[in-house]
């Protein structure tokens, strides 16, 4: 692990990253800033496992001659123009024969390439250990509140304010709701909610306090480290609040995608049967169908957010001695001028 992470920390001296891996390992997740230049494509490395269990000696031969060829179209293509100093550094899965194949061939070329020892699943180990230890050095600052109280938008402001803020739901890109999921856009693997994650917290300055959101353990698909969580509930609280209208106009805002899909809203709020009875869903139907949407998001503060906020919005977090109330308006003009004034309230609380 030392040595991969006196790698890790030299990539500035690299001119390249390249992760050999396939397209489909890449996808998943692979080291910020690698391109991928994969030695065996899905189709050829499934090919090459099955074959193994047959005969190693057959899939080692068929693999090689696939590598040299992929390697081969990457000379022609992808590296083409590469000068004669370059330096890439190149990983695989475990640092074995994909990364060692292109490095020997980028060696004879006259290219000083490096391996990655252990190769991503090495800097896998490390993004977790990164993420187990960063969260424990943070002092949290949490915002809490009902849904559409503009926590997301203070959150932002005070960002832009100069706050040092961790955004969970923009790096999981997901709001965290039933119906959190974001328009067109697909959320992050684990792995790479992780690696992006670790990365963040890396360049974090722990003397300072961080600000983030009050979340449970999962954010759509995708699970918090156990570390944040708990420095999360150790963290001292903010509660915002804004008013009812302000708040409909954010949900409206927030979720109005959804009226562009209703089957797809009402099959989301169909999930709630149990929770509310048949009646109450069918009534919510009846409003997107009739595209009052406004009526809507006043029916689900009053019926579902706010009584579920009530039951278990708070029951996870510290009663911090250093917890307040703000009043925060997310429709507002000067919202960075609202995150300013909550940053003195807390630089007063924090003296």
């Amino acid at each position: 692990m030392k040595d991969l992470r006196t790698s890790l920390d030299r990539l500035h001296e690299f001119d390249q990253i390249i992760d050999a891996r396939t397209p489909l390992e890449f996808a998943e997740d692979h080291i910020p800033g690698a391109i991928n230049a994969p030695v065996l494509s899905n189709e050829e490395r499934v090919i090459v496992g099955t074959l193994y269990r047959e005969s190693p000696f057959e899939a080692t031969r068929l693999g090689a001659a696939m590598v040299a060829r992929n390697i081969g179209k990457h000379l022609d293509t992808l590296f083409v123009d590469r000068p004669r100093h370059w330096q890439p550094l190149v990983y695989c899965w475990r640092g074995g024969k994909r990364s060692g194949s292109m490095t020997t061939w980028f060696d004879l070329i006259g290219w000083r390439a490096k391996k990655l020892d252990g190769g991503y699943k090495a800097y896998r180990h490390l993004v977790l250990e990164t993420l187990s230890v960063k969260a424990k050095q943070f002092a949290y600052i949490v915002l809490m509140g009902p849904t559409g109280s503009g926590k997301t938008r203070l959150l932002q402001a005070l960002s832009k304010a100069g706050a040092q803020v961790l955004d969970l739901e923009q790096v999981a890109a997901h709001r965290g709701s039933l119906l959190g999921a974001l328009p067109d856009i697909a959320q992050p693997s684990q792995k790479a909610f992780d690696t992006a994650l670790a990365a963040m917290m890396s360049k974090m300055d722990p003397s300072r306090p961080v600000f983030i959101e009050a979340e449970s353990r999962k954010i759509g698909a995708v699970t918090l480290p156990d570390a944040l969580v708990d420095g999360m509930r150790r963290g001292a609280c903010i509660t915002v609040q804004a008013a009812k209208e302000a708040r409909v106009a954010f949900l409206l805002l927030d979720y109005q995608h959804l009226f562009t899909t209703p089957d797809y809203f009402k099959t989301q709020l169909s999930k709630l049967i149990g929770l509310h009875s048949k009646e109450t869903v069918a009534q919510w139907h009846a409003l997107i169908k009739s595209d009052q949407r406004a009526r809507l998001f006043e029916d689900l503060i009053d019926r579902h957010y706010d009584p579920a906020y009530a039951r278990s919005g708070s029951s996870h977090f510290s009663e911090s001695a250093h917890s307040l109330q703000f009043a925060f308006d997310p429709t507002a003009d000067d919202c960075i001028a609202q995150a300013g004034r909550l940053l003195q309230k807390v630089a007063q609380i924090r003296a």
